[in-house]
Parts: structure tokens; sequence; C-alpha cells
């Protein structure tokens, strides 16, 4: 019989070979298919055609944390408590950001395969998700690795379980903002695959260019032919790869203007209860807004007790642009959410929508491209792509984080290469 272990109450095959679970962030569907018409992508191709080419749903907020915490968990956010990128603490009345392992209630896949006596690794794009993706990791075993791009420069065999990153991957130390960030991440997956080869590995990339641009233009066909490089490589070691995404992408901007469409939130609120008396959530929110100037299409609110809710969700539904306006218990049953780290009020807009809390409380200095983003139901559908054919079970709705289950429970071991 073969060895399983359990996490989060799921089931995984030990892996039969090196197994990839790739997070391509913001990859909405249709960025793959464009570089392969292009003729940019020919391992993409092999994939689409002989592999797993299917459609799945993340999880909402369509956020990069949560996401990436139920991939890694193979639970919704109301089982690993990580409902966005930043919440407000009623505890200590502040806005926190949840990148600190503490906010986590879930083991992830990794540490329990870790644990059970396997190879792991983790590479992240960006150095906010590093301690949640690795949480629970001993690196005094010599089992397992785990850094991020932007400070692969700062990894230590203490902390990471490697040393000396940029010379084992040679590659320079990319900036955050730059399609680099997301090439060192393969970059680094194809040096540990042809050094360490971990039994079990997971790689997730950064949305830079998918805030930047759609699908089927040069600059994202070239980032797709980048990627289709290393995935080939990876194939060429022997790796199983399932790749999935965090989220999609829409166009949230006027398409004359270019001018951002925004529902400034936290202004209508004032308007309605007075100044202060609600407080206006963006999840989105996180160190590194300079390509989406925090504005998303996810919002929750606190209001104060004694308001009239069923009024002030009418008067939210009356508005434009909104997609969904329910209450905190509707969101939580809906979404799977935990109620703790969530509003009064859960509110979506619509594709091309965006909401924000005030107009002068966003700086959109830092776009260079007219605003794309993500967050409510119409950037929820996201690929699942394998090398390997996968057989997923009759009636089950794919959800994105059921990739590790895929890829160690539901596919056969021959190549598609």
């Amino acid at each position: 019989m073969s060895k399983t272990v359990t996490c989060n109450g799921r089931s995984y095959a030990w892996p039969n070979a090196p197994t990839v679970v790739v997070c391509l962030d913001g990859s909405e569907p249709g960025y793959i298919e464009k570089a392969v018409e292009a003729g940019r992508a020919p391992f993409f191709a092999t994939m689409l055609r002989d592999g797993a080419n299917l459609l799945a749903d993340c999880v909402i907020p369509s956020f990069t944390n949560p996401n990436n915490l139920s991939i890694i968990t193979g639970r919704p956010p109301a089982v690993h408590g990580i409902a966005g990128n930043f919440f407000f603490d009623p505890a200590t009345r502040s806005e926190v950001m949840m990148n600190d392992p503490k906010f986590l209630r879930a083991p992830t896949i990794l540490r329990t395969f870790h644990d059970a006596g396997a190879k792991v690794a983790m590479v992240t794009a960006k150095d906010k998700l590093r301690l949640l993706l690795s949480h629970g990791l001993d690196y005094s075993t010599g089992r397992a690795i785990a850094f991020s791009s932007e400070r692969a420069d700062k990894a230590t065999t203490q902390d990471n379980g490697i040393d000396d990153v940029l010379r084992r991957v040679r590659l320079p130390l990319p900036d955050v903002y730059s399609a680099g960030l997301s090439e060192f991440v393969f970059a680094a997956g194809v040096m540990l695959m042809e050094t360490v080869r971990p039994d079990l590995m997971y790689l997730s990339t950064t949305d830079y260019i998918q805030h930047k641009v759609g699908p089927g233009t040069p600059v994202a066909n070239d980032f797709y032919a980048m990627i289709d490089g290393y995935l080939a490589r990876l194939d060429k070691l022997g790796a199983i790869i399932v790749a999935t995404a965090d989220h999609g992408m829409n166009d949230k901007h006027d398409p004359k203007t270019k001018v951002p469409n925004v529902i400034y939130l936290q202004s209508q609120f004032d308007e309605w209860l007075g100044p202060g008396a609600a407080r206006v959530i963006l999840p989105i929110t996180d160190p590194y807004v300079a390509h989406h100037g925090a504005l998303g299409s996810f919002a929750t609110v606190h209001i104060p007790a004694g308001a009239n809710v069923a009024a002030l969700l009418a008067k939210v539904r009356a508005i434009a642009g909104i997609d969904l306006a329910l209450t905190q218990a509707e969101a939580c049953a809906r979404f799977e959410l935990p109620a703790d780290r969530i509003g009064d009020l859960v509110i979506t807009s619509t594709r091309h929508m965006t909401l924000g809390t005030a107009r002068e409380k966003h700086d959109l200095s830092g776009l260079d491209e007219p605003l794309r983003s993500h967050g409510g139901l119409t950037e929820q559908r996201v690929p699942m792509l394998a090398n390997r054919k996968l057989t997923v079970p009759a009636g089950q709705p794919l959800r994105n984080f059921d990739v590790f289950s895929m890829a160690l429970n539901y596919l056969t071991l021959n190549s598609v290469a």
C-alpha cells in the first residue's frame, strides 16, 4: 500500500516523482493560449494538447495571500484564516498586514510532507508570502529550503535552508517591480531540481506583468515564453508539473480616457453615516501598491452598532458598478471566509470597476499603464495545467486549492514530452 499523508483533513499520496506545483500569479485564462498561438510557448502547447488543460475557481477575495494560502493548505480561508492581504483587527482597533505566521490557523502541505520525511522546497517572488508559505519548516533537518526572489541575497542556511543563492541561480537580484522577480523563481526552481531534487516543491510568482498588460500583447508573450522555457527544463529533469493561478485579472479603466474606474466607498459611507463612523478595508493593500494603487474589486466595511444594515446594503447595491453587497454571515457562507477577519459588510465590484476608500487616500502616481486589477467574482476563473494526464473525479468542482491533490493523487506518470 502506497504511503499517504493527511493535511487539514485531506489525504495526499507520496510523490512518485519530483512534483512541482506552480502558482502563476494573476494568470487570467488567455495569457497562455495567446502565447501558444503566437508560437512563443511550445512546451505550454504540449501541455495543453497532451497533458491537462482545465479551468478552476480561486477563492474570494481573488487576491494573492488568501489564494496562495488556500493552495498551500488545500483549504479555503475559513480554515486557514488568511482572508486578504490586509485586515482590521477589532482587538487592537488597527489595520494589520496578514503576512505574519501568527495569523495562520492551519498547517501547510509542505510542512506536513516535511514532517513525514520528504525533501521540500518553496520559492516565492515577494517576501511578504515567504514566512506564511514556509511556516513550520525545520531547516536544521537538511530537508527544507524556502526563500524569496526579493530577498534571495539575504538567504542563509539557518533561516532558509540554503545560502549563496545568487551564485547558485546565476542571476542578479531582481527588482521587485519587474518580470525578473518571477524569472528568478523559475531559475531557482530549476537549480533546486538539478541539485537538491526535492520530493515536493512550490513555486509562486508575481503578477507585475499581468497588472500592466493583457493576454496576447508582446510583453505578455515574452513573459510566458520565459516561463515556458523553464517549465520545459523542469519537465526534462523528470518533474511532474501542475500549474494554476491565484486569481485572474481585468482592465479596470475607462477604455477611452484610460482613467481608473473607482467607487470610493469610504466617501460614500461618510456621507451616509457621518465621517469616520464606518471603516472601509481594502484587503488588496500590501507593501507593493505601485502597480495597482491599492485598488481592487473586493472590500469589507465595519459599521457602527445599531446601523441599519438592510438600508445600507440597499444603498450600496444601487451604485452603478457594484456586483455584490452581502452581510458578513452571507459572505462567510458563500465564500468560506473567517468571520473575525472580515467586516460587517462585504462588497464586490463588476468586471471593469474597482473599490477604493477616498480619492485622496490612493496614490496612483506609480501607474505607468492603465489600471488592471482583481479581487471580485470576475477574476475567479483560473487555469490548471499539467504535464501529465489528469482525471478529475466526476461531479467534483475544481478549485485552485485542489492543485496539490491533483498533482499527487490524480496524475499519471507519463510525461507529455
